[in-house]
């Protein structure tokens, strides 16, 4: 085995084993994209000389992580695979594999979308209990998010999961998980740059020219929601599921609504802007 094509074999997702527990890098992952964005959202408070303190950032943060791992999980069950769930109720909080000894390799069964919605929960929660403008926090953080889902999306490729479409490519590849064994697109690979990296970066290069309140967001909601419904053409639909509508997938689908919740957002704040000048 050798070349690209066969890359993601050579990669051992475990990072350290000690007895039955297993570290894998996933978590990992999960870990580095907390600390970088805690880390990026202090360095705008201290160079932009914001009113906000690392405590008050860290709070949130470790609250924001609840909410992505509940609504994740819950949305995971609601928009991926309700059927199954109400037939096996249990097991919609027991989400952890511990088939083979203990092993904190993440969750299995997880949304982005889900999430999203989680976190914006927590961001709703949080900035009404500590008094804080909603939208004027979210644009605080939200520029920080992508490039910790370039983390993220990696650890999906360290792991094999969430691969591609079937591809002649020259840089396909083969997943140790595919049980076909089919040259397919790093569709992982494709979500780190362009969700996580390149939109990071627009983001980051706006955060000092936002126009108004929620600006930042709605181009996060637009942005993420574009590029992933585009990427989606080139990753494999859930084997359960397949196509929803036509050719377009669930992730397709929440996209569009994504998207047209950025467009509500963008319009609603931008005429409130205008009206008060």
């Amino acid at each position: 085995m050798e070349g690209w094509a066969y890359l993601q074999y050579r990669i051992n997702p475990v990072f350290v084993s000690i007895g039955p527990v297993s570290i894998h890098w996933y978590g990992i992952m999960y870990l580095i994209a907390f600390f970088l964005t805690y880390y990026l959202v202090k360095y705008r408070i201290k160079a932009e000389k914001l009113n906000y303190s690392k405590d008050l950032i860290y709070d949130f943060m470790t609250q924001a992580i609840l909410g992505a791992v509940l609504g994740g999980r819950l949305g995971y069950v609601l928009f991926y695979n309700l059927g199954y769930f109400m037939q096996h109720p249990l097991e919609i909080v027991s989400p952890f594999d511990l088939s083979d000894g203990i092993r904190f390799v993440g969750i299995y069964g997880m949304s982005y979308h889900g999430g999203l919605l989680g976190v914006a929960a927590v961001f709703a929660l949080f900035c009404k209990k500590r008094k804080l403008d909603l939208f004027r926090f979210v644009d605080l953080i939200v520029p920080a998010f992508p490039l910790g889902y370039m983390f993220g999306r990696i650890g999906n490729f360290i792991n094999g999961e969430l691969f591609g479409r079937a591809t002649d490519v020259a840089w396909g590849m083969y997943f140790k998980s595919d049980m076909l064994d089919q040259l397919r697109h790093p569709s992982q690979l494709y979500e780190a740059f362009f969700e996580g990296l390149l939109l990071f970066a627009v983001l980051w290069y706006l955060r000092t020219r936002s126009k108004f309140e929620g600006f930042l967001f709605s181009v996060y909601l637009i942005g993420y929601g574009v590029v992933r419904f585009f990427i989606e053409y080139f990753r494999e639909p859930d084997a359960h599921l397949g196509f929803i509508v036509g050719s377009f997938s669930m992730g397709q689908l929440l996209c569009l609504v994504m998207i047209a919740a950025g467009i509500i957002v963008l319009s609603l704040k931008n005429k409130k802007s205008v009206n008060c000048k």
